[in-house]
């Protein structure tokens, strides 16, 4: 289907070339094409605004945004904007927080809030000097980084401490400068990545210039931050008294709920293969609003799977506590998300979303989204502890089968109605669409 050499020069052609440059390898390239520009914005303002996120942009790729409403966060009430292709995840999120709206709704805490980034470098020579003056160096790189750091030294923020960690147990002559930040509001890699080059071309100047240390020689491999923040965590809980969870599912009684929930709580504990199904539940909210709001769901997802690792076994993120005749649900994760910079005020969605939620501070937006995340894995559990996961899920779903199926409306109204009491399958809406289309 491709060519065999090399494409070159595929970035300096214009949109349209590429596209027919990409249409061509198909057998009906019109066709294609006219797909690919169908997802154009109209308004070319928008259209090349959303072209300049990324590279060799051809097309938008669009994702449902949606709301769950009715989220009580500490006493306030919230609608949730969630970006998710995934059937069930909204309604799972709405349920929980219509469930817990009487029950005091959702509380959250801010447990710490420092980023990483690192120095990393090869010491040849003699380690012994590079630790004694490195007192001397973490005050050149402090000064050095003054105009860096300065707006985000006056909103409060700036670089926290700056420590030299000896890795030649790891590697031979590997060192790093391991620096701690509070970014305030701003996600705040670019300012990061900042500061630790400047760092590193510091710490070779002073090497160069410093006659005790002209015989040894340091190597810079790389300065860059750390998407691993165990320090910047925030912890969402629901509880209540266990007996105002009676009626949560009308064919168990409430003891029968709470020890089945605990007990799946505890399997994700001990097991990593129900610890990475329940932790993705956990992340099927979390992701949402992250995109929602236009930061980066990559590095918060290696981060909290990372977080989960921590004792060396992977563990579920959340916990259950049965104490006294009360229910909580707690989950702790760590969460570098920002509401300045980056797409969060430029993406006209995402700055629709940090409208809806009230303009939040970085702090706000990391409980947002935990809350989140709590509310999908809370209702998940519900879900496969009582009535199972698939009735409620393949219900969703059953619209994205017929649409596969290119289903009318009067086809998808009919199906609707018939798997109302029965379960879906793919095979069995094949089944139906077949027969009512006789």
């Amino acid at each position: 289907m491709y060519e065999k050499e090399i494409i070159k020069g595929f970035s300096k052609l214009s949109k349209e070339q590429k596209v027919k440059k990409v249409a061509s390898y198909f057998s009906n390239p019109e066709e294609v094409e006219k797909e690919l520009k169908s997802f154009w914005h109209p308004e070319l303002g928008k259209q090349k605004l959303f072209e300049e996120f990324a590279e060799n942009t051809i097309s938008n790729f669009f994702f449902p945004y949606g709301l769950a409403p009715n989220v009580i966060i500490n006493g306030k009430n919230y609608m949730i904007p969630m970006v998710i292709e995934e059937s069930s995840v909204i309604a799972a999120a709405s349920n929980s927080a219509k469930f817990w709206f009487t029950r005091g709704g959702f509380h959250t805490r801010i447990l710490s809030k420092t980023k990483i980034g690192q120095v990393h470098f090869i010491w040849a020579g003699d380690h012994k000097l590079l630790k004694q003056h490195f007192a001397t160096l973490k005050q050149l790189f402090i000064e050095g980084t003054n105009e860096i750091t300065k707006n985000m030294r006056e909103r409060g923020g700036g670089i926290l401490a700056i420590e030299l960690i000896d890795m030649r147990h790891e590697i031979d002559d590997y060192f790093q400068i391991k620096a701690s930040f509070d970014t305030i509001d701003s996600m705040g890699a670019n300012f990061i990545n900042s500061c630790l080059e400047e760092f590193a071309d510091i710490l070779k100047r002073y090497i160069t210039n410093t006659q005790e240390l002209k015989n040894n020689s340091v190597h810079i491999i790389m300065s860059i931050l750390s998407n691993y923040t165990p320090d910047c965590l925030v912890e969402a809980w629901v509880e209540c008294d266990i007996k105002d969870l009676e009626g949560i599912d009308p064919d168990m009684t409430t003891d029968e709920f709470v020890w089945k929930f605990e007990k799946a709580v505890q399997v994700a504990t001990v097991d990593t293969y129900r610890a990475t199904t329940h932790n993705k539940g956990i992340f099927n909210g979390v992701d949402a609003v992250v995109l929602a709001t236009g930061n980066d769901f990559r590095a918060v997802e290696a981060c909290g799977h990372t977080y989960a690792s921590r004792d060396g076994k992977y563990r579920s993120l959340t916990k259950v506590e049965l104490k006294n005749g009360r229910f909580k649900y707690s989950l702790t994760i760590p969460l570098a998300l920002g509401t300045v910079g980056g797409l969060t005020k430029l993406h006209p969605l995402a700055k629709f979303t940090m409208e809806l939620l009230g303009d939040p501070h970085a702090e706000d937006l990391m409980q947002i989204a935990a809350v989140a995340g709590l509310a999908n894995n809370f209702g998940a559990i519900r879900s496969l502890t009582t009535k199972g996961i698939q009735k409620g899920h393949m219900k969703m779903h059953l619209l994205n089968i017929l649409n596969n199926f290119a289903a009318t409306e009067n086809e998808k109204h009919a199906a609707m109605e018939y798997f109302k009491d029965k379960k879906v399958s793919f095979s069995a809406v094949s089944d139906f669409v077949k027969e009512i289309r006789k």
